[in-house]
C-alpha cells in the first residue's frame, strides 16, 4: 500500500522539515507484520513529494492473526488483500513515521507546523462501499476528493469493478498534522472493522485526541466513532462525550454578540436601538435590496437575523447553520418554529454545520449573512472559510461583519491591546479588514464595498465594519 503527500508550497522542501525526514535518504520503520519505508519521488523548491510504501510480511501475518483459524473460509489467512489494502496498518505506520508532524511540532522551524499548506495525497489503493462513501468522509473536511475505481479483474470486464479505490484529495490550505490526522482516523474507520490490534479504551481516547477540532462537527461523526471504535462499550461514551465537547466549544467560539456588546460596547447608538441590532437590521436591509430570495445565515445562534429575515416577503428560503446544537434549540424556542404555520415554516431550515468544512447543503443561495463571526475563528482558520464561503457555496452576495479594532480606544474597559470578548481570536482595523477583503474578492471574482456599522468618528471610525460582497 502507498501513500503519497506533495505541496506545491515555496519552498516545498519545507516538507522534509515538517516530517523530521530527509528528502536526501530513504528511511524505514518496523511496524507490525512488515516495514514500511519512507522517501521522496520528487524534491524541489517548487514541489515536493514524500511517500510511505509499506511492505506487509503475509507470513507475519498469519503469525500474528488475532482470530482463529480459517474463521471466513479454508484459505482466508493466506489468501486476503491485507498486505495491499490501506488499512490500519497504514495508521500505525502513519504515526510511527510521521510522528513530530501529527503532534504538530518541528524542532528545526517551530513556526511550520501552524503553516497552511497546499496539499495532495494520494493512497493506493482504498477499500470503500462506494465512491460516494470517500466523498461522505473526506469532502466535508474541505477536500476536494478525486476516486478512481478498479476492477475486479482487467481480463474479466464483466466481473465489474471492486470495492477498491485510488483517493486523491487536494486542499488549497491545510495544516500538516490536519491532513495526517484526518488520515489516520479515517482509513481505519474504512477498513471493515478489521483493525490488526486490539479495541480498548485507550483507542476511545487516541480518537477524541486524533479527532480534535474536527470530528465533533463532521457530519459523519456517529458513523465515524462506531466503526473506528467497533463496540458499544466504548462507542457510545465517546459519542457522548463528542457531542458534549461541541457544544461546550459552540458555545465559547460563537456566544451571543449581544452578551460582547452588553459588557463593553455604549447602550444605543441611537436614541434606543444597540449596535448588535443596528448590524441586523443594517444586514436585513441590505439584504433586501439586493432582492435576494434563498439566503444563507451562517452562524445564526439563537436566530435574531432569521426573525428579520422571515418578516420580508420577498424571502422565499432561509438555510440558518451554526456549529451548537443549543444555538439551534434556542433559535426553534425563540422562533417559534413548531407553532408557525406550514407555508412559513417550508420558508425555513435550522441546520447544524460549520463554515469550516464543505458542506453541499450551501449551494444555490443568491446572499450569505456572516454576522460577527469571522473574529471568532483562527486566523489561520480562515483560508478553510473563505474556501467553503467564495470557493465552493458561491452565493452571489456575502455580507460580513467584524468589529473594528481602531475603535478601541473609546471603550474605557478596555486596555490597550485587549479584545472586546474573551473569545475572540482577532479583532481587525480598517485597513486590515480592508486588505483582507480585497483579497478575497480579487481570488474568486467578487467586487466589494466597506461600510462603517454604528456612530463614525473621524480618528477611529466606528464600533464596527461590513463588507458587501457582489459577484
Amino acid at each position: 500500500m502507498l501513500l503519497t503527500i506533495t505541496t506545491t508550497h515555496q519552498p516545498a522542501t519545507d516538507l522534509g522539515y515538517l516530517l523530521h525526514k530527509n528528502p536526501a535518504r530513504l528511511q524505514t520503520v518496523d511496524i507490525t507484520a512488515g516495514q514500511a519505508h519512507i522517501f521522496y519521488p520528487e524534491a524541489t523548491a517548487e514541489r515536493c513529494t514524500v511517500a510511505l510504501l509499506l511492505d506487509i510480511d503475509p507470513v507475519a501475518l498469519v503469525r500474528n492473526h488475532r482470530g482463529p483459524a480459517g474463521e471466513g473460509f479454508a484459505l482466508e489467512q493466506y489468501v486476503n488483500d491485507r498486505p495491499y489494502v490501506a488499512s490500519s496498518f497504514l495508521s500505525t505506520a502513519l504515526s510511527r513515521a510521521f510522528n513530530t508532524a501529527m503532534n504538530g511540532t518541528c524542532k528545526d522551524r517551530p513556526e511550520l507546523p501552524d503553516t497552511l499548506l497546499p496539499l495532495e495525497a494520494t493512497v493506493a489503493v482504498m477499500p470503500a462501499a462506494s465512491a460516494e462513501q470517500l466523498q461522505r468522509l473526506f469532502a466535508p473536511l474541505g477536500y476536494a476528493v478525486e476516486t478512481e475505481a478498479h476492477l475486479l479483474d482487467p481480463t474479466r470486464p464483466e466481473w465489474g469493478s471492486s470495492r477498491y479505490f485510488t483517493l486523491r484529495l487536494r486542499h488549497p490550505a491545510l495544516r500538516l498534522q490536519d491532513l495526517l490526522s484526518h488520515l489516520y482516523v479515517l482509513i481505519p474507520v474504512l477498513d471493515r472493522g478489521d483493525k490488526h490490534y486490539w479495541i480498548n479504551r485507550e483507542e476511545a481516547e487516541k480518537l477524541l485526541r486524533r479527532g480534535a477540532g474536527w470530528l465533533a462537527q463532521h457530519p459523519e461523526r456517529e458513523f465515524i466513532t462506531r466503526r473506528y471504535l467497533r463496540f458499544a462499550e466504548y462507542v457510545n461514551p465517546t459519542l457522548e462525550r463528542l457531542l458534549a465537547a461541541d457544544a461546550e466549544a459552540s458555545d465559547e467560539v460563537l456566544e451571543l454578540v449581544a452578551e460582547e456588546a452588553a459588557r463593553h460596547e455604549p447602550e444605543a447608538v441611537g436614541a434606543k436601538q444597540k449596535l448588535h441590532d443596528l448590524r441586523l437590521d443594517r444586514v436585513a436591509e441590505e439584504i433586501r435590496r439586493l432582492g435576494a430570495k434563498r439566503v444563507l445565515d451562517l452562524g445564526c445562534g439563537e436566530g435574531k437575523l432569521v426573525r428579520r429575515l422571515l418578516q420580508n416577503p420577498q424571502i422565499e428560503h432561509v438555510l440558518a447553520l451554526d456549529v451548537s446544537w443549543r444555538e439551534l434549540e434556542r433559535a426553534q424556542q425563540r422562533l417559534h418554529v413548531a407553532e408557525m404555520p406550514p407555508r412559513q415554516r417550508e420558508r425555513l431550515t435550522l441546520a447544524q454545520g460549520s463554515v469550516l468544512y464543505h458542506d453541499a447543503r450551501l449551494a444555490g443561495y443568491e446572499a450569505a449573512a456572516v454576522v460577527e463571526v469571522i473574529e471568532h475563528l483562527d486566523e489561520n482558520r480562515l483560508a478553510a472559510f473563505e474556501q467553503v464561503v467564495f470557493a465552493r457555496a458561491r452565493p452571489g452576495s456575502v455580507l460580513v461583519t467584524t468589529p473594528n479594532a481602531d475603535y478601541n480606544q473609546r471603550y474605557e474597559t478596555l486596555s490597550a491591546g485587549e479584545f472586546r470578548h474573551q473569545d475572540h481570536r482577532f479583532e481587525w482595523t480598517r485597513a486590515e479588514f480592508a486588505a483582507w477583503a480585497e483579497g478575497v474578492a480579487a481570488r474568486h471574482g467578487y467586487r466589494v464595498r466597506l461600510e462603517p456599522l454604528g456612530p463614525e468618528y473621524a480618528e477611529v471610525g466606528a464600533p464596527s465594519q461590513l463588507a458587501v460582497f457582489e459577484q
